[in-house]
């Protein structure tokens, strides 16, 4: 079986997986974020917390409740990092150093899960499980109560409360990323992948040497980065490693959990909107830009351009040759338009323009489909900007979901729009500025410059897979990734969240014959030409400079 045959066929059965999940999980989500009755280790876990599961929060008691859990998950991942080698299940690793202790506890509590350290040599195993599984979860879980807040923002009225963040984090984890990652985790134990808590096995090789191969929870961690679009490995080759990716199904597996709430929200949203058609619009937006970005990255790396790699007859250089480039080029589309970060080939050694691509897909905001809730809240944002502009051309006043766009939302929209760009674009500046970022640049010229943006980008998008050939584990760039990491995180889901806020105090509009109907092609089609426009606008004169330059030259 050749290769595009057999990548037509994953991508045949990883649709129709998707669309076998998409209504039944999508149900499910609705049903966990608007039943009134808790589980009984849901209350247990209340009384703990001194929460009333019954009261319902304000946008900003909402907003403070999510920053302080964030900020008490920050400096505790720190610590435990730091007090590494006092803890049991060490492996005798030292404590992480102060700068990418920061880094790697601002990446995995804001989803982002970018790594300057390699897990199989720095981190034990109460590290990987208590800290950073841990981590994977809940900011997994932060992200879709952010989402669901804005649904409720559209579907309430007269009010100002939009749930209540601590039942909806608890409900989130455990009820609906915890029985889906045992699942998968089971389903990745049977297709080889490593679960254990051994400190390493040693093994003779066929040169008479002795080599230690590591071991660990790695399949329970595998799961919920796939599923909660996190992305970090808890080997430093990712999902290249045999240990959390042993073959080709197991390969496929992964990109259907990394799609999997992100695209099955959008059912979420159509039934708490009480609107299927709504939710179905939203998806086939997500689709189609994930179509564009990975039809374009697959017929790259299938063309191979360039003298070397035609010799070659391939572009095959940072691929396992056990997927091949049509499974690498799915992998790495799904995983820049997912904010996952989880990698099966290092994304520098695709062709230039191929590997301008997966950053096309994360500079497009994320939202094809997005990471979990994130994806689904980002591409809502941008509906609103479409209905804005579609109500400039004929002169009415916007409306979307039955609520009107006033200057209010605008405001809020344009500020959530402008923050990743101008965060990764200022960082990456500052980067290409000062020497202490420009030391690390391994490969000068349009090449070094990509690997620049494409950090920033990754961290500004909180997707956190690295372009590699950057030497990143440096105090100027743990702490700079770091700091971006959290602006462009928690900022605009203050944003979103007073935009909640906001749309949740107005009265339903009545739809009218001049109503914008937002579940139609056309409106699927403006949709997906906002999403292309704002990001292209924004991006095109960075991208010029690097993969564009290269690839062109």
């Amino acid at each position: 079986m050749n290769d595009l045959t057999a990548g037509l066929l994953q991508l045949g059965l990883l649709l129709a997986a998707l669309a076998v999940c998409y209504r039944p999980l999508g149900a499910y989500m609705a049903r966990v974020y608007t039943s009134e009755r808790d589980l009984r280790v849901e209350r247990g876990l209340y009384r703990v917390m001194g929460v009333d599961s019954a009261a319902d929060q304000r946008w900003p008691v909402y907003a403070r409740s999510l920053l302080a859990f964030s900020a008490v998950s920050v400096v505790g991942l720190y610590a435990l990092q730091r007090l590494q080698p006092h803890l049991p299940l060490s492996l005798g690793f030292p404590g992480i150093p102060p700068e990418q202790a920061f880094n790697t506890a601002a990446s995995f509590v804001t989803n982002t899960n970018w790594q300057s350290y390699s897990g199989e040599s720095a981190m034990g195993h109460l590290t990987q499980m208590g800290g950073l599984a841990v981590q994977n979860f809940v900011s997994a879980a932060v992200g879709m109560a952010v989402a669901v807040a804005l649904i409720r923002g559209f579907v309430r009225s007269r009010t100002d409360r939009l749930g209540n963040f601590w039942v909806d984090l608890v409900r989130g984890c455990l009820r609906i990323l915890l029985p889906l990652s045992v699942l998968s985790a089971l389903a990745l134990i049977g297709l080889g992948a490593v679960q254990n808590l051994s400190s390493g096995t040693a093994a003779r090789t066929l040169g008479g040497a002795t080599q230690t191969l590591p071991g660990g929870p790695v399949a329970s961690q595998e799961a919920i980065k796939e599923l909660g679009t996190n992305g970090g490995g808890f080997f430093n080759a990712n999902s290249a490693h045999p240990f959390e990716n042993p073959n080709a199904l197991s390969n496929l597996l992964e990109i259907f959990l990394l799609l999997l709430i992100p695209v099955c929200l959008t059912y979420t949203l159509g039934r708490m909107l009480d609107d299927r058609r709504q939710g179905y619009a939203v998806l086939s937006a997500m689709t189609a830009l994930w179509g564009l970005v990975l039809t374009a990255m697959w017929a790259l790396e299938a063309a191979h351009p360039g003298t070397a790699l035609r010799l070659a007859g391939a572009s095959m250089e940072g691929k396992e040759t056990r997927f091949g480039e049509a499974a690498s080029a799915l992998f790495a589309t799904s995983t820049t338009g997912t904010s996952t970060g989880a990698v099966n080939s290092f994304h520098s050694s695709f062709t230039a323009l191929g590997g301008g691509l997966a950053m096309v897909g994360m500079g497009l905001g994320e939202v094809s489909p997005g990471g979990t809730g994130s994806g689904l809240y980002g591409m809502l944002v941008l509906a609103i900007v479409t209905v804005f502009v579609a109500g400039l051309m004929v002169g009415r006043t916007p409306e979307y979901l039955r609520k009107k766009i006033t200057a209010r939302e605008i405001k809020l929209v344009s500020l959530y729009i402008l923050v990743m760009p101008v965060v990764v674009l200022a960082g990456a500046g500052l980067a290409m500025a000062l020497p202490a970022g420009r030391d690390s640049i391994l490969n000068p010229g349009p090449h070094g410059l990509s690997e620049v943006l494409y950090a920033f980008l990754s961290a500004g998008n909180n997707n956190g897979s690295a372009f590699a050939g950057l030497g990143a584990n440096t105090p100027f760039y743990n702490v700079a990734l770091g700091v971006v990491m959290l602006v462009v995180r928690f900022l605009p889901m203050l944003l979103v969240l007073a935009l909640a806020g906001s749309l949740a105090a107005q009265h339903p509009v009545p739809e009218t014959a001049g109503t914008l109907p937002t579940h139609r092609p056309l409106f699927v089609t403006m949709l997906a030409g906002v999403v292309i426009v704002v990001a292209g606008l924004t991006f095109f004169p960075a991208l010029a400079l690097g993969p564009l330059a290269e690839g062109l030259r």
